[in-house]
């Protein structure tokens, strides 16, 4: 029997990467969806690269959009990528300015299309409910409103090919996240969570992201493969 196709959104990130790992070892054909958007940090598309690649992915897709268009996010726009001596110093109760407007509305989008096209009835998105920094379109409420949307919007869904959004680590910490993905046999040297990269790809070590993903293999337990500039 062929496996179930599934399109698995991928940023080459810690989340996305792991969500990649689980939907492979639940069974899935994995198709692999990334976006070139304008994003400052456009190194990530080589990490996402990487990890298509390592994972055996059926598909690797790389969308062209240009959110620069619009702005409105210190990733898409001159705004400076704001800094944090350590993770404690985050709140979730503001959405902070990396916050990019509509951005998994987009994405889920495209998956949506791309999943009519190869036959899939399963999207994978690697969102977070807890250590996720205060983005509006990452709570369990959006992801439920967007399926229903998506099954009223699409011709499988309206045949009875019920489209499924599966976010594995949404009540999740980082630290699950890494262990996880550690027991899937993720090779987290090859991903690159930064907001702020310098040229040569090494993490900044102090924007959100990063402070996440430092606290989340601390407190796994585990070494942190990437490299990081120099304080």
């Amino acid at each position: 029997m062929s496996k179930r196709k599934a399109i698995v959104l991928l940023s080459g990130g810690l989340d996305s990467t792991t969500v990649l790992a689980l939907a492979k070892n639940q069974g899935y054909e994995p198709y692999a969806l990334s976006f070139r958007y304008g994003q400052r940090h456009v190194v990530e598309l080589e990490a996402a690269k990487r990890v298509a690649k390592a994972q055996g992915v059926a598909q690797h897709v790389v969308c062209d959009i240009d959110l620069r268009t619009f702005g409105g996010s210190a990733l898409t726009s001159e705004t400076e990528v704001p800094k944090h001596e350590n993770a404690g110093d985050l709140s979730a109760e503001e959405i902070p300015v990396t916050y990019v407007p509509a951005r998994n509305t987009i994405f889920l989008s495209f998956a949506l299309a791309f999943a009519e096209v190869v036959g899939a009835t399963d999207v994978f998105i690697g969102v977070n409910a807890l250590d996720y920094s205060g983005y509006p379109d990452c709570r369990p409420e959006y992801i439920e409103a967007y399926e229903t949307m998506a099954n009223l919007a699409t011709r499988a869904g309206v045949e009875g090919a019920r489209l499924k959004i599966h976010t594995p680590l949404i009540s999740m910490t980082k630290a699950d996240i890494v262990q996880t993905g550690t027991e899937l046999g993720v090779d987290y040297s090859l991903t690159l969570s930064c907001y702020d990269p310098d040229d040569e790809g090494r993490s900044c070590g102090h924007c959100d992201s990063c402070l996440l993903r430092i606290r989340g293999f601390q407190e796994a337990g585990f070494a942190d493969p990437v490299s990081y500039q120099a304080a």
